[in-house]
């Protein structure tokens, strides 16, 4: 038995005791899995209906504090219970935890059990119905990258985070006999993922020490989504499990070069056939293709602070890093923030480069598609293609450059109001503020550091 179970094979994997455990679990505002691990009789016999968690889970911080600011939960309103539905068609094996089951749920209001609207994966649902009631389908993937280190995590908070030791000394970027080094967690990584039906395609050494990229095939956005978390997830499972850590931070340090998400995406019709193919236009770019494209890069501004959700998020945007500063597009062009890829065949895509490591793939994944719509429905025309330096690119917009001027531009977003209705947008106005707010009571090692002596 491998990978991607229905309920039937689940119910018989618990007959014959081979699962024990089956985690529910919703993915939360941050992208990170929360829920329960349930006995697995219990749970194919009742609990496979529904269970239920504190609506706290989708309005709270990294540190699980209960911020205030949120219509949809608070004090005030008692912190009451939302509805978990395992969605009984995204239920996988988790061979990195032994006799293991995972089921990813829907998140439901407790009274009306209506959808909750902020529910990332609620968000994506309803963009991909937005995009099938145009008559397209979406395809997406996305590049993992992390840095895996020698220390466990428990060593890695007793150091708080500072002195630690990458897996490899030296820019590991396509290095064979390096990463060699790191075979133990990595290739557990592969083996373990594509047991649990996900399709990994490759892992590599990327352009730091100790850095290292994930790659899983191309797949439909929704199971792309689904994939990436419960994969990011599982990389910290099996560093834990192997005495190491790993970090997803998008920014280790000044001079370090930050972790990336790269998103592709493409559109197909209903027959699955791509509709961004156009042998006779330019690069093969459909006239399709480039309203979408001019609509990612017309609402770029609007949409980044969902590629970019942290303040540590913006640190990674800097010259010379491969990380993109200018909203222009390019063909095979690493320096610009879309990149042209596949051109001429039918393969071709359009390749966000802004989003770091940190990012939540639902919340990504909507941005993008609401641009996209927004553009393919107004006709838009992409500015002509950029060549060159993208970082030397003054004329051309930048994208914000932190995390509170990304903010300000999801609130006055009208597009995105409008696609994703004002209660959803003003509820991640306010994730920001709180990630915002937060930042701005600490005191930094930079600052003392600078000032302690000379100021």
């Amino acid at each position: 038995m491998r990978g991607h179970l229905s309920f039937e094979q689940l119910r018989a994997a618990v007959d014959d005791g081979s699962v024990d455990t089956v985690a529910a679990v919703l993915v939360d505002m941050q992208g990170r899995l929360m829920g329960k691990r349930f006995h697995a009789r219990h749970f194919v016999d009742s609990a496979y209906e529904e269970t239920h968690c504190c609506n706290y889970l989708l309005a709270t911080d990294l540190e699980m504090a209960t911020p205030d600011g949120y219509a949809s939960s608070s004090w005030g309103q008692g912190y009451g219970d939302y509805i978990m539905k395992p969605d009984l068609n995204a239920i996988r094996l988790t061979p990195w935890a032994n006799g293991a089951a995972i089921v990813l749920c829907d998140v439901l209001d407790h009274h009306s059990h209506e959808p909750v609207p902020h529910s990332p994966r609620q968000m994506l649902q309803r963009q991909l119905k937005r995009l099938e009631e145009r008559g397209y389908q979406c395809a997406a993937a996305t590049e993992l990258e992390f840095f895996l280190f020698d220390e466990s995590y428990v060593e890695a908070r007793s150091k708080a985070y500072g002195g630690m030791t990458p897996a490899s000394p030296y820019n590991e970027d396509y290095h064979l006999f390096q990463t060699a080094s790191e075979e133990p967690v990595m290739r557990a990584i592969r083996n373990e993922l594509f047991a649990a039906g996900i399709p990994v395609e490759n892992t590599k050494g990327e352009a730091e020490a100790g850095q290292a990229e994930l790659n899983i095939r191309y797949a439909e956005m929704s199971v792309t989504a689904d994939m990436h978390a419960i994969a990011k997830h599982a990389v910290k499972e099996i560093a834990m499990r192997e005495g190491r850590s790993v970090t997803f931070l998008a920014k280790t340090g000044a001079n370090i070069v930050g972790s990336s998400s790269h998103v592709h995406l493409s559109l197909r019709d209903q027959n699955n056939t791509p509709v961004f193919f156009d042998a006779e236009a330019p690069h093969g770019m459909s006239t399709l293709m480039q309203h979408a494209l001019a609509g990612q890069l017309a609402h770029v501004a609007d949409i980044t602070c969902l590629l970019a959700p942290y303040v540590n998020s913006y640190k990674r945007f800097a010259p010379g890093t491969f990380a993109p500063t200018r909203a222009v597009w390019s063909l095979d062009n690493r320096t610009a923030g879309f990149r042209i890829c596949g051109a001429d065949t039918a393969a071709v895509r359009i390749e966000c480069r802004i989003g770091g490591a940190d990012l939540n793939p639902y919340l990504a994944f909507s941005g993008l598609v609401a641009a996209s719509i927004a553009g393919m429905d107004a006709g838009l025309e992409p500015p002509p293609m950029f060549t060159g330096d993208a970082y030397a690119a003054d004329a051309a917009s930048s994208i914000p450059r932190n995390l509170r001027e990304a903010a300000d531009y999801l609130h006055n977003s009208s597009m995105l109001r409008e696609a994703f209705g004002d209660d959803v947008v003003d509820h991640y106005v306010r994730c920001a503020q709180v990630e915002q707010e937060d930042f701005d009571r600490a005191v930094t090692d930079y600052e003392i550091r600078r000032g302690f002596e000379r100021a």
